[in-house]
């Protein structure tokens, strides 16, 4: 994943890592994720991972490493989770805010469609596999469409965690952290992941992730 990035608060922690640009204005995903709901997804939570981890990373060896290696290094240390689960956050949200667009949704690229029906079937039945990801995941975490050995997958992961092997590409995730979704949908997980691939989900970044 490579972002062009920008602090957005002067009140950011001083570090190595910062706040990307959404690659959209604040309120481009409304009236399917509110811009109140971006604003405080993003400046609060996606900011709040930033600033922690570049508290969590002053004087030791992860200062100079980058968001995927520090992920890669500290997971599943619980001497590191501090570190692991800020660095993680930050790097989940950075791919989650590319894998939505205002008037996203409809039919694939044709540089993945293909890909997608000889894994799943149809796109519907891609949808309908991650929706139900969406669902059983009990508590926090992320849905996942990955590339795993030259065959699409669905995989949710809890809290910080994502995919954890180096054969799984990420191709898109999905945030259902309640926050990502509460402003807006309250308690109805389902109904705002629905709306989401049918409205906003990002085909392009998907194919673009493909190369």
């Amino acid at each position: 994943m490579t972002m062009a990035i920008t602090t957005l608060s002067s009140m950011a922690a001083v570090g190595p890592h910062v706040l990307p640009p959404l690659p959209y204005v604040e309120g481009a995903l409304s009236p399917f994720i509110s811009a109140r709901t971006v604003g405080l997804h993003r400046d609060q939570h996606h900011q709040g991972y930033v600033d922690a981890l570049n508290k969590a990373v002053v004087g030791t060896p992860y200062a100079d490493l980058s968001l995927q290696q520090i992920v890669s290094t500290t997971a599943y240390q619980a001497e590191h989770a501090t570190v692991f689960n800020n660095a993680a956050q930050v790097l989940n949200h950075n791919f989650y805010w590319q894998s939505l667009r205002p008037q996203g949704g409809g039919e694939p690229p044709a540089s993945i469609k293909p890909l997608i029906e000889a894994c799943f079937g149809n796109v519907a039945a891609c949808k309908a596999a991650l929706a139900a990801a969406a669902a059983k995941r009990f508590g926090s975490g992320w849905v996942w469409l990955v590339l795993e050995a030259g065959e699409l997958k669905v995989l949710d992961t809890g809290n910080a965690h994502g995919p954890s092997s180096p054969s799984q590409r990420p191709l898109l995730a999905i945030d259902v952290w309640e926050h990502a979704y509460y402003l807006d949908y309250q308690n109805r997980r389902a109904e705002h992941v629905t709306v989401l691939l049918d409205k906003l989900i990002n085909w392009g970044f998907a194919a673009d992730n493909l190369r």
